[in-house]
């Protein structure tokens, strides 16, 4: 009888000799995945370098993991992996943001460099169906700063199957509870966004009319004309991270936000500041340097025609992403 081709000692060896080009086939494979595990990541913890370590911490499991058995359902793995770790850091950034100097504004994702097309590009072909998924998942500023408000349980049950569709029954593993109370969870923080950040369809045109106004009554340094443009309730948060000058306490109503805003703008044209546009969490924003280095980043939030809420960004850790980029780069 002819003996088998294949015997064990020679699986073992064809193993062991395929297996830099397995890995190379599985990293190849976590690199596509990686821009939406970011998101998954960033939507939870709300930086970017924070993020980015978490799927970073991913890799070496994954490898592990797949050694011992082929996963079947990569993505679906790597979002339950990320989101676990993600989680972790999360409950203890919170304990961390007790003690932060003054506000805490989320770090807003510069679009371009995390593998999602900006407004511009996408109106000016149609939408690959392939980034339906990515640009169905994107969190606006004004609900990532609502996110803050919820427990670490509840943003991580909210996010991943209200944003990212994964089932209660794998959200349950990374939370650690049962799926009943995952849900509940679930339900908590659905009301308690809605109520805080109740996303509207708002019409980009109408938004894009309503921050050229603001930036046209700005620029003319009319506090009447600029509160005109404002929303009654709007208030505007500045995050120094008690590194650069900023308001320690929200500032509230049209006029204190108007009048804010001018005496920013004098300070900055004293300073020989240069403002260009990018692409900041899938949304137009508005990125100040002094001397080539980004000094603050606004970001508006408009409602039925006027700007119910500015968010400046001025610590500069937050601001990282945004100085590997020129200004030619912007988006």
């Amino acid at each position: 009888m002819a003996r088998p081709l294949h015997r064990a000692g020679a699986e073992r060896r064809v193993t062991a000799s395929e297996e830099p080009t397995r890995t190379e086939a599985l990293a190849a494979r976590f690199d596509a995945l990686r821009p939406r595990l970011v998101r998954v990541a960033h939507a939870l913890l709300g930086t970017v370098a924070d993020a980015e370590d978490a799927v970073a911490d991913v890799w070496p499991d994954l490898v592990v993991a797949h050694a011992r058995e082929p996963i079947r359902d990569l993505e679906a793995w790597c979002v339950v992996a990320t989101s676990r770790r993600a989680l972790t850091m999360l409950r203890s950034a919170r304990v961390r943001r007790e003690t932060y100097v003054g506000p805490w504004l989320p770090e807003p994702l510069h679009e371009s460099t995390h593998g999602r097309p900006s407004p511009s590009a996408s109106a000016a072909s149609p939408i690959d169906p392939a980034d339906r998924v990515t640009l169905a998942e994107s969190v606006d500023y004004a609900l990532l700063v609502a996110l803050e408000r919820l427990t670490p349980a509840e943003r991580t049950s909210w996010v991943l199957h209200d944003l990212f569709g994964v089932p209660f029954d794998e959200v349950a593993d990374v939370v650690g509870r049962t799926p009943a109370a995952v849900r509940q969870a679930a339900s908590r923080a659905r009301r308690n966004v809605r109520d805080s950040a109740p996303r509207l369809r708002i019409d980009p045109i109408e938004h894009r009319r309503a921050v050229e106004a603001f930036l046209a009554a700005a620029a003319g340094g009319d506090v009447g004309a600029l509160v005109a443009v404002l929303d009654p309730a709007v208030v505007l948060t500045s995050d120094g991270g008690g590194v650069v000058n900023a308001a320690r306490r929200p500032v509230h109503g049209p006029d204190r936000v108007a009048r804010f805003i001018l005496g920013i703008l004098q300070r900055m044209d004293a300073a020989g500041a240069t403002v260009e546009e990018v692409v900041a969490q899938g949304a137009p924003a508005l990125l100040s340097r002094i001397g080539g280095r980004p000094d603050s980043l606004s970001i508006l939030t408009s409602r039925e025609g006027r700007i119910v809420r500015v968010d400046i960004v001025r610590a500069p850790a937050k601001l990282a992403q945004f100085a590997r980029i020129g200004p030619a780069d912007g988006g």
